[in-house]
């Protein structure tokens, strides 16, 4: 499989992923208050969370500015990270598993956008820190 064709489909996965979650975060707006509150986050969050999960999806697939395409990615990749650890932290591994097959879809589609996209990030070079560590 092409690096380009991983990018799309990671990228895509990835979307889907933010879009169905924000789209729950809606339409279940009591239930993923309650589930927030189980992990100690108070449900003011769901608003803010919908509407930053829409944006990041945007910023990456629009692209129409390569560094707020990064920052997309950087708010994502804290974002699954600090979801995976809240659920393994409260005890529920499992609730884990939607973050942690985020992070998987993100690294494989942050590392492989340059291929993919026009405008390359500077920080999606993975081959050159590849080069940078070997040397």
């Amino acid at each position: 499989m092409t690096a380009s064709t991983v990018y799309w489909i990671s990228t895509a996965l990835l979307s889907l992923l933010y879009l169905s979650s924000a789209t729950l975060y809606l339409l279940k707006s009591a239930w993923v208050r309650t589930q927030l509150a189980a992990l100690g986050y108070p449900g003011y969050l769901v608003p803010l969370l919908v509407a930053l999960k829409v944006l990041a999806v945007a910023a990456v697939l629009s692209r129409i500015n390569t560094p707020l395409s990064d920052l997309a990615y950087a708010g994502m990749f804290f974002h699954l990270l600090l979801a995976a650890i809240a659920h393994a932290g409260a005890g529920k591994p499992k609730d884990a598993l939607p973050a942690v097959i985020g992070l998987i879809l993100l690294v494989a589609s942050f590392a492989t956008q340059n291929v993919a996209r026009e405008m390359p990030s500077p920080h999606g070079d993975v081959q050159a820190w590849t080069r940078a560590v070997s040397h």
